[in-house]
């Protein structure tokens, strides 16, 4: 029996589905982060992690045909460093975006836009895909809750030196990671999750440095819409953690359409097309 991997890697998280010929899934698998550009070494090691958790009893790692969607994967280095580790029949990876317009749209026209940890931005007409963003926290993820957690983090140090008032969320910042220093102290090492985490507080909070943090992830998450509806409007659907946020917060500006599936869902669609 023929069987196929479905795999969704991202800046949280790795999910791992095996499917037959016929799209029924026979296991699924999860792990921990999986961006091949920040951490190519973690990155194949969840990968693995989450297949092995999700390969089916009696079938064989190196018998799967596989398609891996991939934050970072937009980086042809990265791509050919995680290929080389991997033990499948067949690979392919795409960037996560792919797989999350051929989850969303299947072939249909459409916008996708998503942010969890990262962001990035896709169109699709016409079968063909238009990517655009998903270069990483440390020249783009606009929008997403890296960034967001970001952000809050450098306004705070905003306030701490005078150029904004001092609020009630800023100073619980400050409280949280033992004032400036310790702030400073944890950006040296923080990967996109660990920022990422932060975002929840902002996206609940009328604070002003939420808001104006805010406001101007919703301005970014704007622009990369319109810039791909161009001028022939599609739907527009929203993923990730932060979807629904940007979805209401946007709500009216284009037709918003829900998801025909996940983007493992599309991973499992290529790999069944033969990748």
């Amino acid at each position: 029996m023929r069987l196929f991997l479905g795999i969704d890697g991202g800046g949280t998280g790795c999910r791992a589905a095996v499917c037959d010929a016929d799209g029924r899934v026979l296991g699924e698998g999860r792990a921990g982060p999986a961006n091949i550009a920040s951490d190519p070494d973690g990155a194949l090691a969840n990968v693995l992690a989450a297949t092995r958790a999700a390969l089916p009893e009696g079938a064989e790692i190196a018998a799967l045909r596989a398609v891996l969607g991939m934050a970072g994967a937009n980086l042809a280095d990265c791509v050919a460093r995680l290929a080389a580790g991997l033990p499948f029949a067949s690979a392919r990876v795409e960037t996560d975006a792919v797989i999350s317009v051929r989850g969303a749209l299947r072939n249909g026209d459409g916008v996708v836009a998503a942010t969890g940890t990262g962001s990035v931005f896709a169109s699709q007409r016409g079968g063909v895909i238009r990517q655009i963003g998903g270069w990483g926290l440390v020249l783009g993820d606009e929008g997403s809750g890296a960034w967001i957690g970001r952000r809050a983090l450098s306004e705070t140090l905003r306030a701490v030196d005078g150029f904004r008032p001092m609020t009630p969320l800023a100073r619980a910042l400050l409280d949280d990671f033992g004032g400036a220093d310790g702030i400073v102290a944890f950006a040296q090492g923080a990967r996109p999750a660990d920022l990422a985490a932060l975002a929840p507080r902002l996206v609940a909070s009328d604070d002003p440095v939420a808001l104006s943090v805010m406001a101007l992830a919703t301005g970014h998450v704007a622009a990369c819409i319109a810039h791909l509806q161009g001028d022939d409007p599609v739907p527009v659907v929203y993923l990730g953690g932060l979807g629904a946020t940007y979805a209401d917060r946007l709500a009216g500006r284009w037709h918003r359409a829900d998801p025909l599936g996940t983007a493992l869902d599309g991973a499992l669609w290529l790999a069944r097309q033969g990748g």
